[in-house]
């Protein structure tokens, strides 16, 4: 794996794991995230794994659902 592809890998992780948190932090479901961003709930769910290579568009659209700034939930 190169030096690039590790940074893209860690990127997705983190904005997976920051996902995560603030929807919890909101006590909201899987479901009802998506829902407020308009994505399925299923989408929503393989996000948070990390196993999407999510567009900027439905990070952006998650991140506004979580009343979020994008560079908070990509950040550490």
């Amino acid at each position: 794996m190169t030096k690039r592809t590790s940074q893209k890998t860690t990127a997705r992780l983190r904005f997976a794991a920051n996902m995560r948190f603030a929807r919890q932090q909101l006590g909201i479901s899987q479901e009802e995230l998506a829902d407020w961003c308009g994505l399925h709930r299923t989408y929503i769910g393989s996000v948070e794994r990390g196993e999407r290579n999510i567009s900027i568009d439905n990070m952006e659209a998650i991140a506004v659902a979580l009343r979020q700034e994008l560079t908070v939930l990509l950040s550490m």
